[in-house]
């Protein structure tokens, strides 16, 4: 059976929790994940995208069998155009990637991210004109320091609480909607919602558009 979705996963080993882009468990429907070598977070998280390597994402493509490919690392959104040219199949790179269409249809867009220095100064023309409002995890975070030092234990407790704090004094009251660039932030969006009444698009919505009945509903 064609998987549903081919995640090219960078090449790291922390924990992928359920509502993960690259947990299993978050999809209804079988996934192919590919891991991509040598695509560490310090490579793929750049303030120059034009500078990432994609021939390896490129070569993984050729492999792959999902119905939708899709990345493990918002910060390929630039580089949106290059991999979706060498398929035939809807290609995903980014839940930023869906701004333009967001805007269009929603009022106050602010981005949670990773790192949000780095993404304002790489993805300066896809931010512009479509967003409010840049905010991402600090450096002594829970999460980030996870993802960073591709450490193999997580505490999901300690990072949701840390997320959410970052909502509650940060996040723009005139907000509408949340979009989530980094794609270990779903997990938490539970504990994102008791803080932020507005809408959240991130990359299991943006999936979900491209093809319905494919993420586990408890993850939208």
């Amino acid at each position: 059976m064609r998987p549903a979705v081919t995640v090219l996963q960078l090449d790291t080993q922390f924990p992928r929790i359920p509502g993960d882009v690259a947990c299993p468990e978050t999809y209804l429907d079988k996934i192919e994940i590919i891991r991509i070598p040598k695509a560490s977070v310090s490579h793929i998280v750049t303030e120059d995208p034009n500078q990432i390597d994609i021939q390896p994402f490129i070569t993984a493509m050729q492999a792959s069998k999902g119905d939708i490919i899709t990345t493990s690392c918002g910060f390929l959104a630039s580089r949106q155009k290059d991999l979706q040219s060498v398929s035939m199949r809807p290609v995903l790179a980014s839940a930023l990637v869906s701004l333009p269409r967001l805007a269009a249809i929603k009022q106050s867009i602010s981005v949670l991210t990773f790192d949000h220095k780095k993404l304002i100064s790489g993805q300066v023309k896809l931010l512009k004109n479509h967003v409010k409002q840049v905010i991402g995890l600090h450096s002594e975070t829970h999460l980030r320091n996870v993802i960073e030092l591709d450490s193999l234990t997580l505490d999901q407790h300690k990072a949701g609480s840390e997320i959410k704090t970052i909502i509650e004094t940060e996040l723009a009251p005139t907000c509408k909607c949340l979009l989530m660039e980094c794609t270990n932030l779903p997990p938490y969006k539970s504990v994102i919602r008791e803080a932020f009444k507005g809408s959240i698009s991130d990359i299991l919505t943006e999936i979900e558009f491209l093809r319905p009945g494919t993420i586990n509903p408890t993850f939208l």
